[in-house]
């Protein structure tokens, strides 16, 4: 046989169907823990880690890239030594579900002029990093939302019983079927084409509003620990003082809280219109049956547009 080294290049492809979204993301981000990275110039191992972690959530190509070893197809001690290898997650169609992120410094381009006669400083602004953060966690709890759907189905929601979103909603939604449950999940995604689109997000119906509302939690949360949008993508977004500025960003995208009181068990009932406390507040109509229809002041969105997932 001619010993000389040659080089050959295998095409293999390999089907995957994930069955547990939730135990995939889960041993990929285990995965991420425990490698070992080297930092560079502009970020930090850390910074690097947390990025692959948040590219990770919500995204089972990501996550599956993690599980997926090119260099395992060649066996060990056979003459052969591999020299490289590469490997890219697509979809079931054959295109990579991973899409570029939007260009938020464009898209919500804030003033930093300062001045006291400049409406746009002296008013509340949805800077870039904050525009980036609010889509990064719309897509995650999108995710969680579409999981808990596949999941659990028309299942009653179960308090510690591995839901992944729809048991931090209130009490009064628990028992909404698998339909329900995937308009609550096309809320976040609405919210996060708002934002992709340049528009401030402004909740069109109450599932809208809960979604909003459970957004902000996540991007505060996310802003104060280190996950939901890439560190590398907020280094490329410019800094602003009204970064991060939770109480001002209520009051752009949201009206008021009055969804919150469905928490309260003392106020349950409260979301019938036709109940005391509702007509007293001019609250509206809070039943589930209700979430998606959209409020008299907001522009209806495409009853044609379909689902993620």
């Amino acid at each position: 046989m001619d010993r000389q080294v040659r080089r050959l290049t295998i095409n293999a492809k390999v089907t995957v169907e994930v069955t547990d979204a939730q135990a995939l993301e889960a041993e990929a981000l285990r995965r991420v823990a425990v490698a070992e990275f080297v930092a560079d110039a502009d970020h930090s191992v850390e910074e690097i880690r947390a990025a692959e972690s948040a590219d990770v959530r919500g995204d089972m190509a990501a996550a599956l890239s993690w599980l997926t070893n090119e260099d395992a197809i060649v066996e060990a001690g056979a003459g052969v030594m591999v020299v490289g290898s590469t490997h890219e997650v697509v979809n079931g169609d054959g295109v990579n579900e991973r899409k570029p992120s939007p260009d938020f410094a464009v898209l919500f381009a804030a003033c930093q002029c300062g001045g006291d006669d400049c409406e746009a400083c002296s008013g509340v602004q949805l800077t870039p990093r904050t525009a980036a953060m609010l889509w990064s966690v719309a897509q995650i709890d999108a995710d969680f939302a579409y999981d808990d759907v596949q999941q659990h189905g028309d299942d009653p929601v179960v308090e510690d019983d591995g839901w992944a979103l729809f048991g931090d909603y209130p009490r009064i939604t628990w028992s909404q079927d698998a339909v329900w449950r995937r308009q609550a999940a096309r809320a976040f995604d609405d919210l996060a084409e708002d934002l992709a689109s340049g528009r401030v997000p402004s909740p069109t119906c109450p599932g809208e509003e809960m979604a909003m509302h459970l957004m902000l939690r996540s991007a505060q949360s996310a802003a104060q620990d280190g996950w939901g949008a890439s560190p590398v993508m907020l280094a490329g977004l410019p800094e602003h003082t009204d970064d991060y500025d939770w109480d001002l960003l209520f009051d752009l995208v949201l009206q008021d809280d009055d969804i919150l009181q469905l928490f309260d068990e003392q106020l349950d009932g409260i979301e019938d219109p036709e109940a005391e406390a509702n007509r007293g507040s001019g609250m509206g109509d809070y039943r589930p049956a209700a979430w998606f229809r959209p409020f008299l002041n907001a522009t209806r969105r495409d009853g044609r547009r379909g689902f993620r997932r």
